[in-house]
């Protein structure tokens, strides 16, 4: 980072939208040490040999997050059977963060323990170094003002590799089904060498790349339905 202010006690990252990292599917995801609420991590070590679902909120105590997190909370038995880890940031404190847990567990778990780590990111530099900030966050921020982080998701594969970014605006909430899809999706493509068309499912056909030949495809996939030469569905 270019520079780095003092306010009230914490470090915030100076903004320079100029220098700002740039994340793009097939970036390595930036490593980073931080508090959580389950502890110090360092992220790459937290991933391990897992997928990685990293997701960001404006601030805690806010109620379109505080159903996200517990959805992704719900849902977490379905992401651990698909070596995927879970990790949410918000850019406040761990503290906070946990006082903000007991009301998920109590509003959103039905008082079943909150199990992920939520990362404690005052300083805002796993913020920047991902590119969490919107327009008006990088004015705020230059101006030493209070910033929000915007709701991203980064599907992360074993390699540390970014594969998935979905960005929302603060008022809308995610699809929690929909980023459980995805990994499905990347899986697939990743060990049956397909391609997933519009709304796939598990069960559903996959698509054969056009960069597959007819008589590959024969050999690989056995029968396959050609609708168009460049468009050939087959099971896997």
């Amino acid at each position: 980072f270019s520079r780095s202010i003092l306010r009230r006690g914490v470090r915030f990252v100076s903004f320079d939208a100029a220098a700002q990292p740039r994340i793009r599917i097939g970036s390595q995801a930036p490593n980073f040490k931080a508090p959580t609420t389950t502890g110090d991590i360092d992220f790459h070590q937290y991933l391990g040999n897992s997928w990685g679902v990293l997701f960001s909120h404006p601030a805690d105590f806010t109620p379109v997050c505080t159903t996200e997190l517990g959805a992704f909370a719900q849902l977490k038995p379905e992401f651990d059977a698909r070596n995927v880890k879970l990790i949410g940031l918000s850019a406040e404190s761990v503290k906070s963060h946990k006082e903000w847990v007991a009301d998920i567990e109590e509003v959103a778990l039905g008082g079943k323990k909150f199990t992920f780590p939520i990362i404690g990111d005052e300083s805002k530099e796993v913020a920047y170094k991902y590119d969490m900030v919107d327009e008006e966050g990088f004015k705020n921020l230059q101006a030493g003002q209070q910033i929000f982080t915007i709701r991203s998701v980064f599907v992360i594969d074993p390699k540390k590799t970014v594969r998935l970014i979905l960005t929302y605006p603060a008022s809308c909430g995610r699809n929690t089904s929909e980023v459980l899809r995805v990994v499905d999706a990347l899986q697939k493509a990743d060990s049956k060498g397909v391609a997933t068309g519009v709304n796939w499912v598990e069960g559903d056909d996959v698509i054969i790349p056009p960069s597959v030949s007819n008589e590959a495809a024969k050999e690989k996939f056995g029968s396959f339905n050609e609708v168009k030469p460049y468009l050939r569905f087959t099971k896997a």
